[in-house]
């Protein structure tokens, strides 16, 4: 249960409309059951007078106050569940807030470990599974517990022995069922939870890789694998309804015993001229209307042991430790950045050969390189550990002289643009994708950068308005890129990192692509990553690195003379 305390208290910063939505339940089972028992006294009365007492009997009043509770019923059911659920979808949104800014700091260090299905997982569905919290435990226990109290304290100024035993029944219900059935309930929950997990990530990797699997012959084995579990999920879902269907059974007779019972003592109270007998319709009904309010209680704590599973694999996420802190402020955000990294050494968790090993490189403000290297020869590391994606063990990197890890993210981010191997198209409209690297700018700009990166196309039809991402039209592998590199350019960054930003491009787009770099990055520093050898002769250095390790460095010409890696990367038939 502990596990539930850092989520309750995001619900005090919507107490009031929580406790509204409790008082409107309490209000709504009220009315309920006084409707009931003023409709089962008014029946019993009206028959008791007979037809000689047609014009001496009240009927106006008690058909008003029947009318009344009817209306009051209503209104208050329709408005608790207004109330209720728009305060659970808030909630919902500042726990999943919550959870996003505990999360995104652990971002990729803690999180390696896990598979983004694994993370989306626990965003959604594990948030969504706290709305029970409120919906089905808090308001059905404290509106049963307040309306209990309530009715019994009115029904004992009409008979103070009936209520006593109806009220004590009735909060011994209350104290043993929630313990009970959460008992019984918490290990199909823990169930439910992990199978649902298993279910979704299984179900989203059969989805994304099913043309391979379909080529191999091997999507019918995951298939299997899929309904297995599919299988196991629906046991769990049908002992998790046979729980609740027994506890409905419990409550009915208990209720119908009770009932019985009461019914007993407030016959002893009838004489001879029948004149209790609408006091003893009123107590019968009134026990069956307090039993039905007690209904929601009757399934609610199994539920819980699900909420405390999610809650478990939550707290077990966003408790973790970042690996990368940043300061809360820093210095502010240069015109012109310099680089000078000394004795770098970095190792990923879990693997022994270092990915960074005692690297030196100096870059001056406004120079322009390039990072030459094998797959896995730490290119790709070199750019995460300058946007502090990770940090090193050991050595240390340097922005215009003062330590990385000593500036601000928001400082870092200003002064940095990146373009990684993988670009992200977001679902939304063109203009909507241009402007995550500069939100204000206007379409005559955007219009002029979509030119300038060779997507002239893209402008026809709806151009800035058309709807891109997994939601509109797909993009090409080299249109993506091509996207990711408009968004560097509009972005007035002194610092461009960019990753293999002319893969997946023909050679004569590749061209342009480098020349505009080259071009427009006048004057701010320009790292690149690539494999392609096509254009480097017009950046300011080639550096070779091999192992983590940088083992050459120098123009395009000098290398060429140098007769080392570089040339041989150039002319690889003379190493034979």
């Amino acid at each position: 249960m502990r596990a539930l305390l850092p989520y309750l208290a995001l619900y005090r910063r919507h107490r009031g409309q929580l406790a509204f939505g409790v008082l409107l339940t309490i209000s709504t089972l009220l009315a309920s059951i006084g409707l009931m028992m003023l409709s089962s006294w008014f029946l019993a009365s009206a028959a008791t007078v007979g037809t000689a007492s047609l014009y001496n009997f009240n009927y106006m009043l008690p058909a008003a106050g029947v009318r009344s509770a009817a209306i009051i019923r209503t209104v208050g059911r329709w408005a608790e569940r207004v109330v209720s659920h728009d305060a659970t979808f808030r909630i919902l949104q500042h726990l999943r807030l919550y959870i996003f800014t505990r999360i995104l700091p652990l971002a990729p260090g803690t999180t390696a470990d896990l598979r983004k299905g694994e993370l989306l997982n626990r965003l959604v569905a594990d948030v969504d599974t706290l709305d029970h919290l409120y919906l089905r435990v808090i308001s059905p226990l404290l509106g049963a517990l307040l309306v209990t109290l309530t009715v019994g304290v009115g029904l004992y100024l009409l008979n103070p022995r009936a209520s006593l035993i109806l009220s004590t029944i009735m909060l011994v219900v209350l104290t043993l069922f929630p313990p009970l059935f959460y008992l019984a309930g918490k290990p199909i929950g823990e169930v439910l939870t992990a199978l649902r997990t298993d279910y979704r990530l299984q179900l989203t990797t059969w989805l994304s890789g099913n043309a391979e699997l379909t080529l191999y012959g091997a999507a019918e084995r995951y298939r299997c694998q899929l309904t297995a579990i599919e299988k196991c999920w629906q046991t769990q879902q049908r002992r998790q309804s046979s729980l609740g269907a027994g506890a409905q059974c419990l409550l009915l007779m208990i209720t119908g015993l009770t009932s019985t019972g009461i019914l007993w003592l407030i016959a002893d109270n009838i004489e001879g001229d029948g004149s209790a007998g609408p006091l003893v319709a009123l107590f019968v009904f009134s026990t069956l209307a307090l039993f039905e309010a007690l209904n929601p209680v009757a399934g609610t704590f199994q539920h819980l042991g699900q909420v405390i599973a999610c809650t478990v694999r939550l707290n077990n996420l966003v408790q973790q430790t970042p690996v990368v802190f940043f300061p809360e402020a820093g210095p502010s955000p240069a015109a012109s950045v310099s680089l000078s990294v000394r004795r770098l050494r970095f190792c990923y968790p879990h693997q022994i050969v270092a990915a960074i090993n005692d690297l030196t490189i100096t870059v001056t403000a406004g120079e322009h390189i390039v990072l030459l290297g094998h797959t896995g020869s730490g290119k790709s590391t070199f750019l995460q550990l300058l946007t502090r994606a990770w940090d090193p063990n050991n050595g240390e990197i340097l922005l215009n002289d003062v330590p990385l890890h000593k500036w601000s993210e928001s400082a870092l981010r200003v002064m940095t643009a990146v373009v990684g191997q993988r670009v992200y198209i977001f679902s939304a409209t063109l203009r909507d994708n241009l402007r995550l690297a500069a939100k204000n700018a206007d379409d005559e700009q955007l219009h002029f950068v979509i030119r300038q990166v060779g997507l002239d196309k893209l402008l026809k039809g709806d151009g800035l308005n058309a709807w891109y991402g997994e939601g509109g039209r797909a993009l090409s592998g080299g249109e993506q890129r091509r996207i990711g590199i408009a968004r560097a350019l509009l972005r007035d960054a002194p610092l461009w990192l960019l990753d293999e930003p002319t893969e997946g491009l023909d050679a004569v787009t590749a061209q342009k692509i480098l020349h505009l770099l080259s071009t427009l990055g006048q004057g701010r520093t320009v790292v690149i990553v690539t494999h392609r050898l096509q254009g480097l002769e017009r950046l300011d250095r080639i550096c070779i690195l091999d192992r983590g390790t940088l083992i050459e460095q120098g123009s395009h010409q000098t290398l060429m003379a140098l007769r080392g890696h570089y040339y041989y990367y150039h002319h690889p038939i003379e190493l034979y």
